[in-house]
C-alpha cells in the first residue's frame, strides 16, 4: 500500500483552513531532499505557514509538496517530501498532528522483530 501521510496531511491542512485557521507544518530541513530558506531553519527543523493567503501555486502532492512563497522579501520555491512533515497544526490553538520521523526513502529496516518470550509470534502473514 501507498503511505498514507500525505493523505493526513492533506486532511488536516483542509480542517485547519476550513476552520480558518493559521496551518503550520513542522519540516525536517536536514534531509537532502528538501528545499526550504536555510535562513529559517532552527536545530534542523524549520515551521512553515501554508495558510492560503501566505503560498503561491501549493501542491499536496504523494510524492512532495510544493509552493512558492515570499521569505524576508524575496521569491522562493520550496518543495519537501511528505516523508519530512513532522507535524501540521493549528498556530492560533496548537490542535493538528504530529508524525514521527521517518526515514527516507530505501533507508528503512525492514527486518521484523524477534519474538520475545521464545514464544510463536501472535500475527501471521495471510496470504
Amino acid at each position: 500500500m501507498t503511505p498514507n501521510r500525505p493523505y493526513l496531511i492533506r486532511a488536516l491542512y483542509e480542517w485547519l483552513v476550513d476552520n480558518r485557521q493559521t496551518s503550520y507544518f513542522l519540516v525536517d530541513a536536514d534531509r537532502a531532499d528538501v528545499v526550504v530558506p536555510r535562513d529559517y531553519v532552527e536545530d534542523g527543523r524549520i515551521v512553515l505557514n501554508l495558510t492560503p493567503g501566505a503560498v503561491r501555486d501549493l501542491d499536496l502532492g504523494n510524492d512532495f509538496i510544493r509552493f512558492s512563497a515570499r521569505f524576508s522579501g524575496r521569491a522562493m520555491d520550496v518543495s519537501f517530501p511528505p516523508g519530512a512533515v513532522l507535524g501540521v497544526y493549528s498556530r492560533e490553538n496548537g490542535q493538528g498532528m504530529l508524525f514521527p520521523e521517518e526515514e527516507p526513502e530505501g533507508h528503512s529496516d525492514d527486518t521484523p522483530p524477534e519474538p520475545s518470550s521464545g514464544g510463536r509470534p501472535a500475527l501471521k502473514v495471510v496470504k
